[in-house]
């Protein structure tokens, strides 16, 4: 076994590489595969729970597997095939152990396996077991605050209400400011949506507001007419989220706070008189806020929404939606119905 808590420990002290592996007894090349390696795993410190044996089944795991005996695991590819629609942590064990008997190897067993794997995850900080697919899911809400416009003649505040688009997946989000919350904002909002991220989810998931549900039933809400038919258009699909169940859409819940933090805050304070610059410095911070890196995993949401989950979305039709707009009218007594102040 290499004494990796040794190696670390005298790294951590400033002790150079040749001094490391005068004390410890390894070569120079293992000593300096130890701290290369801890390095690209992310570990800046160490605490009490992270022993030799620890250290060297996170750091080397393939080697630790040929050393007992058993086919080695690459958790780097079951991650990543896990992501996959319908694949599971039990189809991807048949296929190793299919693997490993090909080769005369010995396989671990299925409890084995999945505990292994639960480790990976959290030692790399990632979700076990994974509820989110890519290109799944579209979240869509109103911000809660509001920003403002200013009348040139009047002065008077005009507020702009803010719509938020978040795939849960990669985290990846779209934000508009709008004049009113009517259908026809809410539908712009949605096709621009699909517009910046370049491609259509397989479920959109709303609130029960108004202007995309007329009825917020139980087992099946009855949508807007006009939603619906974009939805139709696009090839998707809009399951509302339940009444008073926020955790059916947490990342856009997560991603109102955030917004409501990082731009309707930073910008309470700036003077605008048109929506289309509001609307610009609002791209601006979104752009921040989708290119800076994550605190607790690799990359930003830009990255992973590139790499990982864009191409599991549908692509967008030739043509953008054009709006329509569905009201129902009362026939008057001389067979007419009235619409905009004209009978037909």
């Amino acid at each position: 076994m290499i004494y990796c808590r040794k190696i670390l420990d005298l790294h951590l002290e400033g002790m150079s590489q040749r001094t490391i592996s005068a004390s410890t007894g390894h070569s120079r090349n293992t000593v300096a595969s130890v701290i290369q390696t801890t390095k690209a795993r992310g570990i800046q410190s160490l605490n009490d729970t992270m022993t030799d044996a620890w250290l060297n089944d996170f750091l080397f795991p393939e080697k630790q597997a040929v050393e007992k005996g058993y086919y080695p695991v690459d958790w780097e590819r079951v991650h990543k095939e896990l992501q996959k629609k319908n694949v599971t942590l039990k189809l991807l064990h048949y296929e190793y152990a299919t693997e490993a008997r090909l080769g005369k190897k010995i396989p671990y067993a299925y409890r084995t396996f999945t505990e292994k794997y639960g480790n990976y995850a959290k030692k790399y900080k990632t979700t076990m077991p994974i509820r989110r697919k890519p290109g799944e899911i579209m979240e869509v809400d109103w911000a809660g605050s509001t920003l403002t416009l200013q009348d040139r003649a009047t002065w008077e505040k005009i507020p702009v209400y803010v719509f938020i688009a978040t795939l849960p997946y990669s985290q990846y989000s779209y934000v508009e400011g709008f004049i009113d919350m009517k259908s026809p904002s809410w539908l712009t909002a949605h096709i621009h949506a699909l517009e910046y991220f370049e491609g259509v989810p397989e479920t959109m998931v709303p609130d029960n507001l108004k202007t995309g549900v007329t009825k917020p039933l139980r087992g099946e809400p009855i949508l807007q007419e006009a939603y619906r038919e974009l939805a139709d258009y696009y090839h998707t699909v809009i399951v509302p989220s339940r009444v008073r169940k926020p955790k059916d859409k947490a990342s856009v819940e997560g991603t109102v706070g955030y917004i409501s933090r990082q731009i309707i805050a930073a910008l309470r304070h700036y003077p605008f008189f048109h929506l289309e610059d509001l609307n610009h410095h609002i791209s601006e911070k979104l752009e921040e806020i989708n290119t800076t890196a994550f605190q607790k995993r690799p990359g930003s949401r830009r990255e992973v929404f590139e790499e990982e989950e864009k191409p599991y979305l549908r692509p967008l039709p030739r043509t953008r939606y054009k709006l329509t707009e569905w009201k129902t009218a009362k026939v008057q007594p001389n067979y007419h119905i009235q619409v905009d102040r004209m009978y037909s």
